[in-house]
């Protein structure tokens, strides 16, 4: 007698059970607090979502959606509509924090990132224009990406975007990203490839980025003056510092912060502010407004010793 595999067995029915408990919950919860952007610039018209993340009014989206428009209209699920002005955006990070002038929506609860792990269940929710509201669902399939941004002549990446194959639908950039437990661990950025998304992630150097947005338009940035590629570190040094890699320098600009602390060619990069740097990425890391003109110690690997410097990074400016 044959069995019938359409039927599923108790075990992966309770299991498919408890996965759609979990997304209709996750999706009940964030929904109502995600809006579809409309916003008009000399380009045209574009769309996109956001989130509400204050309870002012205060709206998270990606600054992509948003670029060359001081404002639009928010709509949300409820059918509440309201205009929106731009607070500020952050290219380079894909950032922007908006004002809605009706706050009448409950904020989300925004998590860590930092906290995901690979194969960890996320639901995508978005409001793109005419869907009335998008819930995906998927697993994190990478983290620790990099996606290269740029805003005039600078260029950096967007560090540890989260990679999912929660699918994003067309105007779900700046929607969230959310736990299983309905906390917003990230803002949909792009879809990289078919069965591929990408998030920016909530996490402290985020939320650092959110917080110089909402006080002062802008995000300050530090400039060090150095710039290196990833080296394994020796095995003695690594058994040493419990990290296998570092950031060998390679350039140096005269007379820039590292350079008048005294971070030569050739130096390996093993930790700054007290973290350890195993990549462009990790410095880059603390180069943010708290770090302008403060007192970072650097201590790197120079013919086999460690050396501790200080420098003093300065404002970048475009």
């Amino acid at each position: 007698m044959e069995t019938d595999h359409t039927v599923p067995e108790p075990a992966e029915a309770a299991a498919l059970d408890a996965y759609s408990r979990v997304v209709t919950t996750v999706a009940a919860r964030v929904l109502p607090s995600v809006a579809a952007l409309s916003v008009r610039t000399a380009r045209g018209a574009g769309a996109g979502s956001a989130v509400t993340v204050g309870a002012d009014g205060l709206l998270l989206s990606s600054a992509h959606v948003v670029q060359g428009a001081g404002g639009g209209t928010a709509s949300f699920a409820d059918g509440t509509e309201t205009r929106f002005r731009v607070v500020g955006a952050d290219p380079l990070s894909d950032l922007a924090v908006l004002w809605a002038e009706e706050a009448t929506v409950a904020p989300v609860e925004l998590g860590d990132a930092d906290a995901l792990r690979i194969g960890q269940l996320v639901v995508a929710v978005g409001n793109p224009m005419g869907l009335a509201g998008s819930v995906t669902a998927g697993v994190v399939s990478g983290l620790g990406r990099s996606l290269p941004a740029r805003d005039g002549r600078v260029t950096r990446l967007i560090e540890d975007v989260i990679q999912t194959d929660a699918a994003l639908n067309p105007g779900n950039s700046g929607g969230a990203l959310a736990d299983s437990a309905g906390r917003v661990i990230g803002v949909n950025t792009a879809v990289a490839g078919y069965g591929l998304g990408l998030a920016v992630p909530i996490n402290a150097t985020t939320r650092q980025i959110i917080a110089d947005l909402t006080a002062d338009g802008r995000v300050r940035r530090a400039w060090l003056g150095v710039a290196g590629v990833p080296v394994p570190l020796p095995p003695e040094v690594a058994a040493r510092t419990g990290q296998r890699r570092g950031l060998r320098v390679v350039e140096v600009v005269p007379g820039s912060p590292a350079g008048l602390a005294g971070i030569y060619l050739g130096d390996v990069i093993v930790s700054a502010g007290g973290r350890p740097v195993r990549d462009g990425q990790g410095l880059q890391r603390l180069m943010l407004g708290p770090a302008i003109g403060t007192r970072l110690p650097v201590t790197v690997l120079r013919k086999g010793a460690f050396v501790d410097v200080v420098a003093v990074p300065t404002e970048l400016t475009r």
